[in-house]
């Protein structure tokens, strides 16, 4: 992280990189000079013994490390060519010359790895998981015959007697789903339905202890907390101590696990269990997801590093569900596909039937379990479909009524291991009213007492929590000296499909507008959270507390990670909500973009003060100005035009990430008469591009070549673009569903394209202008990471179009046959498999930032800014598309099409890497696959981009301000990533505190690239980093470990020695700075 007010410009040095990375090889093999050697050069027998024994170390540790060996190897041999590049670049620099050593000193021409780091990616697995998702998308046939009365599933059958010597245990578990925002917006379904189930909820429960209740959504519940008196917020502590009450997940929301990203899905829950912390003093015990479309393994580790032990799915493929319920297989540990250990094991429960309704949770049979949902009453607003309506239990009825739902009961328990069976109760928005309350709590009690009475039916019914129900299934599973009943399962749930082809793949891409907002606004709040820290503590240190607006700028803070955490929320950012309640999440959206400029803007001020005393803040006239501005929330930003004048404008960088970087910025003047000079004075390369309104030239051509840089070998990558329209069925793509007519068709422009060129010193780009798209490609010609890949950026306009997605596609010559990757949520890659048994919608997958295709020689990666959906469709192509207009609903309860589509920006950056060392057909049969350092580190200044701020003209007076701050010693391990330092609330609402919250993940990697003059300052440390050696000038108090969230403290004691993460690990201190 680093405020500068000069250009970061490229160079680079190399002898010192190529002398360190062979130390580390050297230092790990140590000899042993032998002493008394005798005449002759002949050693004594144990001397030879003790050689052998060393040089059966060395061949050990050599094959343990070949690929690190070729890696330096190769590097060794290109270093010729690397030192006449270098040369080539600083002559082509020379009016920045030592301008590196300035900023950051020398970036490594290989980077230094060390060899255990390269181990991780290589492993198989140490503890093997049962069930491997893409083994069983394998071995499925993915048909859809007529499973009788459960039409996805088979006949269940039971013997009578089978609970004679252990009764069954039921678990009703009443619960109510409420969407944050879906055919209404937040603030309505609060006001018409939300706040009348909270209240009723503490008045129901109490009249009877047997009851319970579960709720999830946090942003809701603090909304009705915030207004209810004290009275109200004793009795809904009792009944939390009682166990009638239960918040399960605790997030802000119920998120989305498709389209999320893993910054902004950590953030929510951290949201909701601080508050939950500060407001009840609970900790939830068990995850509850029913409603996301398609499920990610990210999720489970996330709840599991909360300290969430159990978590429950529901959406996931039919034919899928059908597999497992038949192996009885519903219930298992889910297990990352990269632990070794088992330590990422959690508990899940997957519910078996289509829906998370009445109807589809007692049993198979839904005209038989629909009867037993109360609120369908004779009399109600909703029936049964099946047209056999409830009827009230009454002594009369008891016994029939019993013996029907407990024969239910029964044949979903044949679908599980043991003899404890889950029963949710409930629906949308359900309990709004009274006299719901009374009709399901009074008729199941008569239900459970009759049942409960009698002995000869073996069965104990009752109201449960769902913690209630995973503490018998742990009891049931943990008797006696057997081992664990439940299985290991490794990899993820996508693509979900309810029913038919109906695969819910449309959503990965639909309004793409607000998917690519979602992603700035994340990285806005990292950049201000991280600065906002710094600056609190400074501010304290200074004695500036009254003059900077530390309780304003954290209440600004606290919004924003409440409207981000709300659009995580699976009918938010997926893009699946009436056009009003979508405008309602980007004017949230928009707001807090704005408000974290404000925020970034007055923390950097002071940070950047030479001397603080300085400091004054004035809110009519902010100290520093962005460099965009945005209209409204359905517009893309538009840059800012600094003034130049005779007078030197001050421009501020601020490089949010943790590593120092070479980039290229660019900001928009008003005159091409300009020089470019750093604070000490010297000259930065600069280039002056026009900005245009209008083009003339003419072409057809689009870029269609690629090289290698190690060894200059040529690629074939076309970029081309295509049409998917929707199916003449009734039914059509909308919102969820992807239902496309066949394969794509090209775009064929009604006239030619405009072509558009520049070329610098710095930078060359072309600009393809089409009628519905706008196709930018820019190549910079610079050393480090801008200078290595390739950049694309789409302006989309399909305003026009009727039932058309319009898709961006690569097509190389790269030989990956049927497989490709893509990140789940930026945490892990997972392999695909494109299936010709499977429809072609169903081979698309979402891309959250990154996806590859590969051979034994290259690996071609496209990284993404905002997240859509995925294919790779034939060997050598890779896709996404780009944005989807929709004139229809799809029949999923939205009743809307996609109508309402905006100029959308989509930006993405193209890596091509040289493999070595690479057996594909090894590599085919792992489940694990890991980007290089280098995509890494793409990936993440694409999606965290220098921020470039100006010193305000009508300022009076600019002080002394520091040439460069930079709060880390230095750049952290190139494998170590600070996810946050984010300021925790103080015990007055809406104030900081003087702790924060200091999150770091480390990445895993894959060793076999020749990453030459990367341009990277950094290098790996086997996952330590000394505590102090990480803050440069900032004295660490106190830093404590804990759970992701800060629910539990993982150690008593302080840590002031290092920190250490185990590959793929995210870890959470509490740490107070000074």
């Amino acid at each position: 992280m680093k405020l500068s007010r000069q250009f970061t410009i490229f160079g680079s040095a190399i002898f010192c990189v190529v002398i360190f990375s062979l130390y580390l090889m050297l230092d790990h093999v140590q000899f042993d000079h032998p002493k008394n050697v005798k005449k002759g050069g002949i050693f004594p027998n144990a001397q030879l013994s003790i050689l052998h024994e060393k040089i059966d170390h060395l061949e050990r540790l050599l094959a343990e490390n070949n690929e690190i060996i070729s890696n330096i190897r190769d590097s060794v041999i290109n270093l010729s060519e690397s030192v006449n590049d270098n040369r080539g670049d600083l002559e082509n620099s020379n009016s920045s010359k030592g301008l590196f050593s300035e900023i950051f000193g020398s970036s490594f021409s290989v980077i230094p790895i060390e060899p255990e780091d390269c181990q991780f990616a290589s492993k198989g697995y140490a503890k093997a998981s049962n069930l491997q998702m893409l083994d069983i998308y394998n071995i499925l046939p993915f048909d859809n015959p007529d499973g009788g009365v459960w039409k996805q599933g088979f006949d269940i059958t039971y013997n009578d007697h089978e609970w004679d010597d252990e009764p069954l245990q039921v678990f009703v578990v009443p619960h109510s789903h409420n969407d944050p925002g879906w055919l209404k917006t937040f603030d309505e379904y609060y006001r018409d339905q939300t706040q009348h189930i909270l209240n009723n909820m503490v008045v129901k429960l109490q009249e009877d202890v047997r009851r319970k209740f579960i709720w999830s959504e946090i942003s809701y519940f603090s909304k009705w907390w915030s207004t209810i008196d004290s009275q109200k917020k004793d009795a809904v502590k009792r009944l939390c101590e009682l166990g009638q009450f239960e918040i399960t997940t605790g997030g802000w929301v119920m998120t989305d696990e498709a389209n999320t990203h893993i910054y902004a899905m950590i953030d929510q829950l951290l949201e909701g269990h601080q508050w939950l912390e500060r407001n009840l003093g609970i900790k939830p015990r068990s995850g509850w997801a029913i409603d996301p479309f398609g499920h990610t393994p990210t999720m489970a580790y996330l709840l599991k590093q909360t300290g969430i032990s159990n978590m429950l799915i529901q959406r996931v493929h039919y034919s899928v569900k059908k597999y497992l319920a038949n192996q009885r297989n519903l219930e298992f540990f889910w297990r990352q596909n990269w632990d070794h250990t088992g330590n990422t094991d959690i508990l899940c429960h997957m519910m078996p039937f289509y829906s998370y309704d009445v109807p589809h949770t007692c049993g198979p049979d839904p005209k038989i379990c629909c009867q037993f949902d109360f609120k369908r009453l004779p009399g109600g607003r909703i029936s049964c479909p099946w047209r056999i309506p409830p009827v009230e239990i009454h002594v009369g009825n008891v016994q029939e009524r019993a013996k029907l739902i407990l024969d239910q009961y029964r044949k979903k328990s044949k679908l599980f291991r043991t003899k404890v069976v889950l029963i949710p109760l409930g629906d949308d928005f359900r309990y709004d009213q009274w006299s719901e309350w009374d009709q399901q709590f009074q008729n199941y009690q008569q239900l459970f007492d009759y049942m409960n009475s009698h002995p000869e039916l073996h069965i104990k019914a009752q109201f449960g929590t769902l913690s209630d129900y995973f503490d018998a299934l742990h009891k049931a599973g943990d008797s006696g000296n057997s081992p664990t009943p439940f299985p290991v399962l490794s990899g993820d749930f996508f693509t979900y499909a309810d029913r038919d082809d109906h695969y819910w793949s449309g959503y990965f891409t639909s309004r793409p507008f607000y998917k690519r907002m979602d992603r700035v606004l994340e990285s806005h709040l990292r950049a201000a959270e991280i600065l906002y820290s710094l600056a609190l503590v400074g501010v304290q240190k200074s004695n500036k507390m009254a003059l900077f607006p530390s309780s304003e700028n954290y209440k600004l803070l606290i919004e924003s990670r409440r409207n981000l955490g709300l659009f995580q929320h699976h009918d938010a950012i997926t893009g699946t909500a009436k056009e009003w309640v979508v405008m309602d999440y980007g004017t949230r959206l928009f707001h807090s973009i704005m408000n974290l400029k404000k925020v970034i803007g007055d923390s950097a001020h002071f940070l950047i003060l030479k001397d603080k005393e300085n400091y004054k803040h004035i809110p009519s006239t902010p100290f520093l100005q962005m460099d965009d501005s945005q209209a409204s929330q359905d517009s893309l930003p538009q840059r800012t035009t600094i003034e130049l004048s005779s007078i030197p404008r001050f421009l501020v960088l601020y490089n949010p990430t943790d590593q120092d970087r070479i980039s290229v910025v660019t900001v928009q003047i008003n005159s091409y008469k300009v020089r470019v000079l750093t604070a000490s004075g010297q000259s930065v390369e600069a280039q002056i591009s026009a900005v245009w309104d209008t083009s003339t030239t003419v072409s057809k051509k689009v870029f269609q070549k690629m090289n290698t840089k190690e060894d200059k070998r040529e690629h074939q990558i076309n970029i081309q673009f295509w049409w998917y329209g929707t199916t003449s069925n009734r039914d059509k793509s909308g919102a969820y569903l992807f239902l496309p007519n066949g394969e794509a068709k090209p775009y064929v422009p009604s006239e030619p394209p405009i072509l558009r060129i520049t070329r610098g010193p710095i930078f060359s780009e072309m600009v393809c202008i089409y009628q519905h798209f706008t196709h930018s490609i820019r190549l910079n010609n610079v050393s480090g990471i801008d200078g290595l890949s390739l950049e694309i950026s789409n302006i989309v306009d399909i305003r026009g179009e009727i039932n058309q997605e319009i898709a961006m596609r690569l097509v190389t010559d790269v030989k990956s046959n049927n497989q490709f990757y893509t990140d789940l949520n930026d945490f892990q890659m997972q392999p695909r498999q494109t299936l010709s048994k499977l429809p072609l919608q169903a081979n698309f997958y979402p891309l959250t930032t990154t996806a590859y295709i590969q051979d034994n020689d290259v690996r071609l990666t496209l990284h993404s800014a905002q997240s859509l959906g995925v294919a790779s469709l034939k060997s050598g192509q890779l896709e996404v598309i780009m944005d989807r207009r929709l004139m229809q609903d799809d029949n999923r309860g939205l009743g809307q099409g996609l109508k309402d589509n905006k100029i959308t920006a989509n930006l993405f950056r193209v890596l091509l890497e040289r493999r070595i060392g690479v057996d594909m057909q090894d590599e085919s049969n792992k489940a694990v696959n890991y980007p290089s350092l280098l995509s890494h580190k793409i990936s993440s200044y694409l999606n965290h981009p220098v921020i470039p701020m100006v010193v305000k003209l009508n300022v009076d007076g600019i002080p002394p301000l520091l040439n460069l701050y930079s709060p880390l010693m230095s750049s952290m391990p190139c494998d170590m990533r600070i996810l946050n330092l984010r300021t925790i609330e103080g015990k007055d609402e809406g104030s900081p505190s003087n702790e924060a919250a200091l999150i770091i993940h480390r990445m895993g990697f894959d060793c076999r690239f020749l990453n030459k003059n990367t341009g990277l300052f950094c290098s790996t440390s086997r996952g330590k980093i000394p505590v102090r050696n990480l803050f440069r000038e900032l004295k660490i108090k106190h830093l404590t470990p804990s759970t992701l969230t800060l629910m539990h403290t993982t150690q008593d004691h302080n840590n002031t020695r290092d920190i250490e993460l185990n590959p793929m690990e995210i870890s959470t201190f509490r740490i107070q700075l000074s």
